[in-house]
């Protein structure tokens, strides 16, 4: 019975690992395989939120930002909808951002009439998307999450997903970008 403890500790070594093991950390929170349910992030006064910069701006962690508006996937889109019960488009950047104590406008044009214009080339995580999909002029808005991805509340038939600016349907409809950050 001595080699119990020794097998425990022997286990607990082995199962234990890091990442100079070769470990790929993953950056953002992902549900488990299976589990489309959304994971809901920490209510507005536990978020990482750097200190108030001067004025009324906010410096915030772009990637906890991004990490918020991940973890939110697989929730249905609801026309008109702006908390984790659905969503449309501009409720769930609106939402997104409240988490980390930047106000967003409620409505599409207004978003992408506020905030810093961005190049194409510039995109950062974070950074909002805007496309004409249903509307002539801007009628939706995304959250960049880095390289060629976004985060949405794309349709009434859809839930919050990420897909490609590159992909033919939005690269067609891609009217222009806006960093509050």
């Amino acid at each position: 019975m001595r080699m119990a403890p020794a097998l425990v500790v022997l286990i607990a070594l082995v199962a234990s690992a890091c990442a100079s093991t070769g470990a790929v950390p993953r950056p953002f929170p992902m549900p488990a395989r299976g589990d489309d349910r959304p994971i809901r992030p920490a209510p507005p006064d536990e978020s990482p939120v750097a200190p108030p910069a001067t004025g009324t701006s906010r410096v915030v962690d772009s990637y906890a930002l991004v990490g918020t508006a991940l973890a939110l996937r697989g929730t249905p889109y609801r026309n008109g909808g702006s908390d984790p019960s659905g969503f449309d488009c501009s409720g769930f950047t609106q939402y997104v951002f409240a988490q980390y104590g930047l106000a967003l406008p409620r409505e599409v044009r207004e978003q992408f009439n506020q905030g810093k214009p961005v190049e194409p080339s510039e995109l950062a995580p974070g950074d909002l998307v805007f496309f004409a999909t249903t509307d002539p002029g801007v009628s939706h808005v995304a959250i960049v999450v880095g390289g060629d991805e976004f985060v949405h509340a794309p349709s009434s038939s859809g839930v919050v997903r990420v897909e490609h600016l590159r992909s033919t349907y939005w690269s067609q409809r891609y009217l222009g970008a806006r960093r509050f950050n």
